[in-house]
């Protein structure tokens, strides 16, 4: 039996498929590990930290001033916050159906806060990296790289999310309607905007 709404206009592929989700939640799990690993040679719990490409370079980025503002900020290294993020999206990852792009909007949008600003700053690191600190750092790269890759896989769940609210809106104008469908309580109007994508298929 079809399930309701699986492919949310403009798509023509669910977004919260497993098939689409299952390389999400390997990718944060590779970029945790990454994080982790750099967060422990941060609180010195490892004693050096592995470059194949820029010889001393993580050890310099990781060490940098940069590096030390930002812990001085948050209050753990920047390394263990983007563990933690990545972390988050793996477990965002996991939660939730076939279909909760729909039926949990609220989940899929602080999954999108945790995917879309973790590529944000990924990039302004990087680019901090290069025109701050003045050297490469390897694994935050790939980090950041990986956070570009998951940005661009996840982009098409949340949006789908924020179009299915909008026509809640667009067809009500009631707050509480929008704000029970936000959450996930099913109602009447949430079914009739998802008439238009079964009539489709």
């Amino acid at each position: 039996m079809r399930e309701l709404d699986a492919v949310p206009p403009p798509w023509h592929h669910n977004p919260s498929s497993w098939r689409q989700r299952i390389p999400i939640i390997l990718l944060a799990l590779v970029a945790f590990l990454i994080a982790a690993y750099m967060a422990l040679y941060q609180w010195r719990l490892v004693d050096e930290v592995w470059d194949p490409f820029f010889g001393e370079g993580t050890r310099v980025v990781l060490d940098s001033d940069v590096s030390e503002r930002m812990r001085r900020w948050v209050g753990i290294p920047d390394a263990a916050l983007g563990a933690l993020a990545y972390l988050g999206d793996a477990i965002f990852g996991l939660a939730g159906s076939t279909r909760r792009w729909q039926d949990r909007p609220w989940l899929v949008l602080l999954f999108g806060l945790d995917v879309i600003p973790l590529g944000i700053v990924s990039v302004v690191l990087v680019v901090l990296q290069g025109t701050v600190v003045g050297a490469w750092c390897f694994l935050c790269l790939v980090t950041a790289v990986i956070s570009l890759i998951l940005v661009f896989i996840a982009y098409d769940e949340v949006w789908s999310s924020l179009l299915f609210l909008r026509r809640v809106w667009r067809r009500t104008r009631d707050r509480r309607v929008l704000w029970r469908t936000f959450w996930g309580h099913a109602s009447d109007v949430a079914g009739e905007v998802a008439l238009p994508a079964l009539e489709r298929d």
